[in-house]
């Protein structure tokens, strides 16, 4: 998990560097935006899978695991937006919280 952490880390950084003209609270509430955006895309590619799409896309899953695994990015990051420095600790503790329902 560290390298995942970690990666994130220095994406946050390049990302921040790219929106430093914005305030911080707007960075937060982007990034949260573009959890939805990111899980939007994956809702669109599995349309298109099953041929539900007007435009004529074709899609496989592994374009629908892409962008889920570009929400779990962006989610991540959001996560470290709003709390750079406890964001991992966070996260393991919502994680536990969460994964131990109906144990």
């Amino acid at each position: 998990m560290d390298t995942l952490w970690d990666n994130i880390d220095k994406l946050s950084a390049v990302c921040r560097a790219a929106g430093a003209h914005l305030p911080d609270e707007e960075l937060k509430a982007l990034q949260v935006g573009k959890v939805a955006e990111e899980a939007g895309e994956a809702m669109h590619a599995l349309h298109g899978l099953k041929g539900l799409t007007t435009c004529g896309d074709n899609h496989a899953w592994s374009e629908v695991q892409n962008d889920l695994v570009g929400a779990v990015i962006a989610a991540l990051l959001a996560m470290h937006y709003i709390d750079p420095t406890g964001a991992r600790a966070t996260f393991g503790e919502i994680f536990h919280r969460r994964t131990r329902r109906g144990r």
